[in-house]
C-alpha cells in the first residue's frame, strides 16, 4: 500500500517564501512521476509542478521562476520550494504519484498554503 504524507503548508505572506515536502512509503513499481497539484476553492485541481526520475520538470505557466520541484528517489520524497508567493497561489496542496504503467494515481491528504497579509 502507497501512501503520501506531506508536510510544510501554512500561513504566509504575499511575497513570502514556503516549501511542502512529501514521504511517499509502500513499494511503487515501474517508472513513476512526482508531483504538486492544488485546488483553490470553487476551482478544479490542477498540475502545479511534476519530476521524473531524470530530473526533467515540468511546471505550471503560473509557476515558472518562482517555484522549484526536486526530488530524491532514494528516499521516495518530493519537495516544492515556493518563492514569491501570491495571493493566487493559496490552494490545497496535494503531493502526487502518478504510475506510468499500468497507470495508477496515488495521492496525498493535502496541505493548506494561504497567502495573506
Amino acid at each position: 500500500q502507497v501512501q503520501l504524507v506531506e508536510s510544510g503548508g501554512g500561513l504566509v505572506q504575499p511575497g513570502g517564501s514556503l516549501r511542502l515536502s512529501c514521504a511517499a512509503s509502500g513499494r511503487i513499481f515501474g517508472a513513476y512521476v512526482m508531483g504538486w497539484y492544488r485546488q483553490a476553492p470553487g476551482k478544479q485541481r490542477e498540475l502545479v509542478a511534476e519530476i521524473i526520475s531524470s530530473g526533467s520538470t515540468n511546471y505550471a505557466d503560473s509557476v515558472k521562476g518562482r517555484f522549484t520541484i526536486s526530488r530524491d528517489s532514494t528516499q521516495n520524497t518530493v519537495a516544492l520550494q515556493m518563492n514569491s508567493l501570491k495571493l493566487e497561489d493559496m490552494a490545497v496542496y496535494y503531493c502526487n504519484i502518478h504510475v506510468v504503467f499500468p497507470p495508477r494515481d496515488y495521492w496525498g491528504q493535502g496541505t493548506q498554503v494561504i497567502v495573506s497579509s
